[in-house]
């Protein structure tokens, strides 16, 4: 009787195949957050630059929404990529969502200058709260009372962490800064959403920063800054990879992942906030931060995880 078996290198390279198709199938199903997680990275190391560069918050804004949005501007120019929107609405829009953006860098970086990189990056993580009541109402979805829990675990995280609330502190101020960063945060997320479905990432990110820019440009003639070339250096680093990278990232991300899993990812920002602090700031994060930054990775593990298994 003869052998029907295939020969053993046939049959490796058919596993090695079905191998490369299961990978290449995780991918396609996941890839946006693969992006998102990265682009949090990134956004994650931005605090340091509020520490590092002496400069006024405004003034760090500014710079970093010029150098991005060149740099996107001459990226979009060389791949020949069409500027034009579709409707006018879409320019009222894109340019509203320009100036949510000013303020939310603005009032990130200010959080971060009168307190901590912790406290900064921390409070930016109540995002969720705002973009799980606002993203079901605007977008006629059903609100998830998982995503409510979640974000609600994460604020008791960010609760953990901050110890002092008096009013008068540098940071209860802190705080204050930071959840309005939160705020316009989650109103640029659900923006950002209504592009990503019609316009390239990279589009997106260019008109925002552009308009952020000109929105910005007077504060650099009220405040008349003395620029060193270290300044402009780590304004050009945090300007094109910090910003027009990783931007464009997280809003090709959320064409596949919700604004609010994308939120309690951004939960992970704090965590490398507090640790890159600790690296290269020596702020020492206390039991308290540990906790509190445990809290907020476990809850944004178990979204992800979520969000991988509803894909």
């Amino acid at each position: 009787m003869e052998s029907h078996r295939e020969p053993s290198s046939v049959m490796k390279e058919k596993r090695t195949d079905a191998l490369r198709a299961n990978d290449d199938s995780w991918i396609a199903r996941n890839g946006g957050l693969v992006a998102t997680h990265i682009a949090v990275l990134l956004f994650g190391l931005v605090g340091l630059f509020a520490k590092v560069v002496a400069l006024p918050a405004i003034i760090l804004v500014l710079g970093r929404t010029f150098f991005s949005s060149a740099f996107l501007g001459a990226y979009l120019a060389v791949k020949r990529q069409r500027f034009a929107l579709a409707t006018r609405s879409d320019y009222v829009l894109i340019v509203a969502a320009g100036i949510i953006l000013a303020i939310h860098w603005t009032s990130f970086m200010q959080s971060i200058q009168v307190s901590t990189v912790a406290v900064g990056t921390l409070t930016l993580a109540t995002f969720p709260l705002f973009s799980a009541v606002l993203e079901p109402l605007l977008f006629h979805e059903k609100m998830r009372f998982s995503d409510i829990v979640c974000a609600l675990v994460m604020l008791g995280g960010v609760a953990c962490i901050i110890d002092d609330f008096s009013f008068d502190g540098t940071m209860t101020q802190g705080v204050l800064w930071g959840l309005l960063s939160a705020f316009t945060y989650a109103l640029l997320s659900l923006a950002n959403r209504r592009f990503s479905s019609g316009y390239p990432a990279s589009l997106v990110s260019f008109y925002e920063q552009a308009t952020a820019t000109v929105v910005l440009l007077p504060a650099l003639f009220v405040l008349k800054p003395a620029f060193s070339a270290f300044d402009i250096g780590m304004l050009a680093v945090m300007g094109i990879v910090f910003t027009a990278i990783a931007h464009t990232l997280f809003i090709g991300g959320l064409r596949t992942v919700k604004v609010r899993t994308a939120g309690i990812i951004t939960g992970l920002e704090s965590v490398y906030g507090v640790v890159a602090a600790l690296l290269f700031l020596g702020e020492v994060p206390g039991v308290r931060e540990l906790v509190g930054g445990g809290i907020i990775l476990a809850v944004a593990l178990y979204s992800t995880l979520a969000s991988t298994r509803s894909n």
